[in-house]
């Protein structure tokens, strides 16, 4: 059975001056702050759709590989995996890369690796960001 998550945003003013509020409408956990300023130059205290992204993808790819890793009959203690996502102003999102790490009993670093990289190509949230290229790094 599909689900749907959701969320909002309300903005005031204009790109450059403007902001707007982020809020998670699904799972009730609040609101995050977002200006143009958060999204092209430092965040002080305020997220971005970058960001965002990020989040779902480090937490989709971990789920992708921890399920990938449990159905090899090698579930891990502990996977950690950390999206960083690029935003070129004028051009869009021009990269995404993952860094994972784990602890896996009874897997060698080569069975990671190709569990990492079968992974990626399965995460739903990969699937959703193909038209930008995505490097895997296993740590």
């Amino acid at each position: 059975m599909p689900t749907t998550r959701h969320a909002s945003t309300s903005w005031s003013g204009s790109l450059m001056e403007g902001s707007g509020t982020v809020t998670f409408d699904s799972s009730g956990l609040g609101s995050c702050d977002v200006t143009w300023p958060s999204r092209a130059e430092e965040p002080n205290g305020r997220t971005s759709p970058e960001e965002l992204i990020a989040a779902a993808h480090s937490a989709c790819f971990s789920m992708a590989l921890s399920h990938g890793l449990a159905q090899a009959g090698t579930p891990p203690t502990a996977l950690r995996t950390r999206a960083e996502v690029d935003f070129q102003p004028g051009t869009g999102i021009t990269g995404i890369r993952l860094f994972v790490s784990g602890d896996v009993p009874g897997l060698d670093a080569d069975g990671f690796a190709a569990a990492a990289a079968a992974a990626k190509e399965g995460c739903p949230v990969s699937q959703a960001l193909k038209a930008v290229p995505i490097e895997l790094t296993v740590e």
